[in-house]
């Protein structure tokens, strides 16, 4: 177990990380989280991360109530990332303690961050799964 206190993002990050544009359509979102079976993707803008775009922001834009008409099916997945995409979101550098990421995750309930370095470029992203392969891997030793 001490071998996971010490473990860092950088250590069990995914380096290649997919991510999508601001201008990608709900539609294309929907069949890329269907492939990839990935619960969230960076936004980018250029080589600028300027948000993150997750499971939970896709449905969103598909919940209403009584007071809110809903669009048309076609309408709302005609829609851009930018319009649901998350523009504040946490992310932790390589440096990261798995013991300070693991917190993060708990306490905002979000299933994975991405991984900026100090310029603010995105080295990666740090899922759950990363986090339960550090514990299995430092349990085993």
């Amino acid at each position: 177990m001490h071998k996971f206190l010490e473990a860092t993002a950088g250590q069990y990050m995914t380096r290649e990380v997919k991510t999508v544009a601001r201008d990608t359509t709900m539609r294309e979102l929907h069949r890329m989280f269907e492939a990839d079976d990935f619960n969230c993707y960076p936004v980018r803008e250029g080589d600028d991360v300027v948000g993150v775009v997750s499971n939970f922001d896709f449905l969103k834009c598909f919940a209403f109530n009584p007071g809110r008409m809903v669009p048309a099916y076609d309408d709302l997945l005609s829609r851009m990332v930018v319009d649901v995409m998350t523009p504040e979101f946490i992310y932790v550098d390589p440096a990261t303690k798995l013991t300070r990421v693991l917190q993060l995750m708990v306490d905002h309930r979000m299933k994975s961050l991405p991984v900026l370095d100090a310029e603010q470029r995105l080295v990666g992203i740090i899922s759950r799964g990363d986090i339960m392969r550090a514990l299995t891997e430092s349990a085993r030793r």
